[in-house]
């Protein structure tokens, strides 16, 4: 519960950055006309990504075990590149993430009702199929159920409040910092969905090796016990791995990591927390955020 917990906060997080970006700037050059079209834009991205979270835990009822091992095991690999992509994303854009969504809203603004409609839909949109189709992989990691479901969603609702309180001056974040460290820790998580995904693979019988165990360390760390359930929750853990799984693991820890901390160095160190400026915009108000 608690890696779906901050994989919902931390996307849930970077959503609210964007749209609180894009909201004051309309503010600040006084075109809060368009509002309504930006606001009508973000429902439909949340409206999308709900939709694909539907599809994802309901479209493969019905198909037989091999179709479902394949579907998950595809799609948990699939979750994994979009959550590296993110990751890298967010560490090579942070500090110009707020120019580009300004020059962008320039645009739509001389494009018309629609194109601000679709700035707003498209600037959310991405964020919520990524958060839609990495937790869906990360609750299936974790055996299914609604708990997994409920630390998301919980997260989710933390980064909403969190975000209306940085915009209103409440409080302040070093987002910077924040995304840093989460960051780290989804590549962990995304690592055991990767394994968990080449699993599923294997017992579908699309990849060999199922049968050919690293270790079993099932007798110590039952799956059922409260340390097999919490390494479970918080990095995918599975007592009895194959070797091909095991080498993924390992593989994709050691080539992400050192890249991520590579990209985090370029980026430049953290500021220090700074009080709020008189003309509140989010990203202002938020110490490190980008610029």
């Amino acid at each position: 519960m608690l890696a779906n917990y901050l994989i919902g906060l931390r996307e849930g997080l970077e959503a609210a950055l964007v749209v609180g970006i894009l909201v004051a700037y309309v503010v600040k050059v006084d075109r809060r006309d368009v509002l309504a079209r930006l606001w009508l834009g973000v429902a439909a991205a949340v409206l999308l990504s709900l939709g694909v979270g539907a599809i994802l835990t309901f479209g493969a009822y019905g198909l037989t075990f091999q179709a479902q091992e394949i579907i998950g095991g595809g799609l948990s690999i699939v979750a994994v590149g979009f959550v590296t992509w993110m990751v890298f994303w967010m560490a090579r854009t942070a500090r110009s993430l707020k120019s580009e969504l300004q020059t962008g809203l320039d645009r739509a603004l001389e494009g018309g009702a629609w194109a601000v409609v679709a700035l707003g839909f498209l600037s959310v949109g991405r964020e919520g199929i990524e958060t839609a189709l990495f937790v869906w992989a990360a609750v299936q990691s974790t055996g299914g159920g609604p708990v997994p479901l409920l630390g998301a969603v919980l997260g989710i609702l933390t980064a909403c409040a969190v975000g209306v309180a940085v915009h209103r001056g409440v409080m302040t974040i070093d987002l910077r910092r924040f995304f840093t460290v989460t960051g780290y820790f989804l590549v962990v998580v995304a690592a055991g969905v990767l394994a968990y995904g080449i699993g599923d693979l294997q017992e579908a019988g699309v990849l060999p090796g199922r049968t050919s165990l690293a270790f079993d360390v099932s007798g110590a760390v039952p799956p059922t016990s409260v340390q097999g359930v919490v390494l479970q929750g918080l990095v995918n853990f599975t007592p009895t791995p194959s070797w091909l799984q095991l080498l993924a693991w390992l593989a994709y820890l050691a080539v992400v990591i050192p890249l991520v901390a590579r990209a985090t160095r370029r980026r430049g160190p953290s500021r220090p927390a700074a009080p709020a400026p008189e003309s509140p915009t989010f990203a202002t108000r938020t110490a490190g955020a980008p610029e």
